[in-house]
């Protein structure tokens, strides 16, 4: 028999099934009943709910099965792994599909970045869905050391982990009709456009969706998110290591909304995940919230399937994916066993990929910077500055008096006023902008990163300009990462030398190197949570209110660079 009769044999019974899970309940996120029944799977596929003999039977008494969640938006290179480590990282914890924009390798490095996360996609357990990136550079107002187009775009369609567009970032470009953005839109027409257009409201909203742009994570507030539903989006609540928009979108998740309604991390580091967890974290702390378990549940897989057109899954249903994740309860969402077509997710599978060689050496290409490089410059004391709001990725623009002492306006740790700088690294034009950020709290030395959302430029905040140029001038050396300087010397790092963004270490020295430089970066005085995160977003022009680029402060409100 081929697939298709032994699948219709097993079901009905004729045959023993390949695998049988036996004695759980089974969750149903159409009618949220709880079956009792013995879960029969035929290769990667279920085969039925019933009474079952198998080949193989797995006792899973006193669990509870719900289908395999689904990760809807989020970009790998921000978990710092590469997507091999992502896959150990969280695979086990339930998460068996992530639909990932990869357009953080393919702002370093182009169409080799997305080729390479369409190869690795061949060799995971997950299932991971690589969407084309939309906006590569986010605007024209950031160097980026590639730009992909149209004509790029269609190069690279028709891989089989695609399902569309991903986020389309340039929405005043969509709203005013833009040539560059209408090509793009029209070479997906009819496929599936994923969105971004943060604190976008009315006839504005209205044009962004009449696009076909049907999908969106970046609704801040219940207000926004009741909008965007509204008109027919489909919201991904987002709770990453740096916007967390969870407990804000919470009430709006119901029994009715959460079959338009969807969880993304957009990201998760391993340190957070380690200590907090991915998806899993987000439906336990939805029902700790208030939320039902039918709504957490279906807006972890069903709705996340049927918003991307995946109806191969999503349900523990006869004839779709075996992706199945067995929980100790619906309340604490522990798994106890997770399997991906119909494959158990253990050492020995994640043993048996194989994979691919990285890509993005050596992509570090910043000038030799001194500390005379992060002076600020300027005549007027009235001086924009970047008010961080932790726990989001907005900012506030406020506007701060600053006086200049010597042709230099100074940061100032009194008043908060910490020194931000970006740094062209990719070798095109060696642009050097500097600024004042609010909220990072620094008493003392440096940070630098060549994580900087989303052209990947050297980010730096400091109060000492001979520890900033000491920790930029380190990413060159490193091949890219983070580094904390103090006192003249560096007292953590983590190299990241795949495209500046990835390290080549497993997960666990990724995870411990992150809460070494949580530390050092402390001991500066500063007290967010996520502080490297935290700056690569204020770098990131399509964000309001106020951001930074190597071409200047941005008034992203008036998309424009202050003069």
């Amino acid at each position: 028999m081929d697939d298709l009769e032994r699948r219709i044999a097993q079901a009905r019974g004729d045959e023993p099934a390949d695998l049988v899970l036996r004695g759980g309940r089974v969750f149903d996120l159409v009618t949220g009943a709880m079956t009792r029944g013995d879960v029969a799977i035929c290769g990667d596929r279920i085969a039925g709910i019933g009474d079952y003999d198998g080949r193989q039977v797995i006792d899973v008494a006193g669990l509870t099965l719900v289908p395999g969640f689904i990760d809807t938006h989020l970009h790998v290179e921000s978990s710092l792994v590469t997507p091999f480590e992502f896959d150990r990282c969280v695979t086990p914890r339930g998460v068996t599909t992530a639909i990932c924009d990869p357009h953080e390798i393919a702002n370093v490095i182009g169409l080799e970045g997305i080729r390479y996360f369409q190869q690795a996609s061949e060799h995971l357990l997950m299932d991971l869905r690589v969407q084309l990136s939309s906006c590569v550079p986010s605007t024209e107002m950031e160097t980026s050391g590639a730009r992909i187009e149209v004509h790029d775009l269609a190069q690279v369609m028709g891989h089989p982990s695609a399902i569309g567009l991903a986020e389309f970032m340039n929405y005043p470009g969509v709203i005013h009709r833009d040539p560059a953005a209408m090509a793009k839109l029209r070479l997906f027409a009819g496929g599936h456009i994923d969105g971004h257009c943060p604190q976008l409201t009315a006839l504005d909203l209205n044009a962004y969706v009449a696009a076909g742009i049907r999908t969106e994570h970046e609704a801040t507030t219940a207000e926004e998110a009741l909008e965007k539903l509204r008109k027919g989006m489909r919201v991904l609540i987002r709770e990453g290591s740096v916007s967390k928009d969870m407990d804000a979108l919470q009430p709006v998740l119901t029994d009715i909304t959460s079959a338009y309604m969807c969880l993304c991390t957009d990201d998760r580091n391993p340190l957070d995940i380690g200590e907090h967890g991915h998806l899993d974290y987000m439906i336990r702390r939805l029902i700790a919230l208030g939320t039902s378990p039918l709504a957490a549940y279906r807006a972890a897989s069903l709705s996340a399937a049927e918003a991307f057109g995946l109806k191969d899954r999503g349900l523990i249903s006869p004839g779709l994916r075996a992706d199945i994740v067995a929980l100790d309860s619906l309340d604490s969402c522990r798994a106890q066993l997770v399997l991906t077509r119909g494959r158990i997710v253990d050492d020995a599978a994640f043993a048996s990929r194989s994979h691919v060689e990285p890509v993005g050496r050596a992509s570090v290409k910043a000038p030799a910077l001194t500390p005379q490089h992060f002076r600020c410059s300027g005549n007027r004391t009235e001086t924009p500055v970047i008010g961080i709001l932790e726990g989001k990725i907005i900012t506030e623009h406020l506007t701060v008096d600053i006086a200049p002492q010597d042709g230099d306006k100074r940061p100032d740790p009194a008043r908060d006023l910490t020194r931000i700088a970006v740094i062209e690294r990719h070798g095109r034009n060696g642009n050097i902008a500097t600024g004042f950020v609010r909220g990072f709290g620094l008493t003392s030395g440096a940070i630098a990163s060549t994580v900087c959302h989303d052209h990947h430029n050297i980010a730096a905040v400091g109060m000492d300009y001979d520890d900033m140029a000491l920790a930029a001038n380190r990413l060159s050396q490193i091949e890219g990462g983070f580094v904390v300087a103090q006192n003249g010397r560096i007292i953590a790092e983590l190299p990241l030398p795949v495209a500046g963004l990835m390290s080549l270490d497993p997960f666990e020295k990724v995870r411990d190197r992150l809460s070494d430089l949580r530390r050092a970066a402390r001991s500066l005085g500063t007290t967010l949570e996520e502080p490297f995160l935290q700056l690569a977003f204020l770098a990131l022009p399509v964000i309001p209110a106020l951001k930074i680029t190597d071409c200047g402060m941005v008034d992203v409100a008036r998309f424009e660079i202050i003069p």
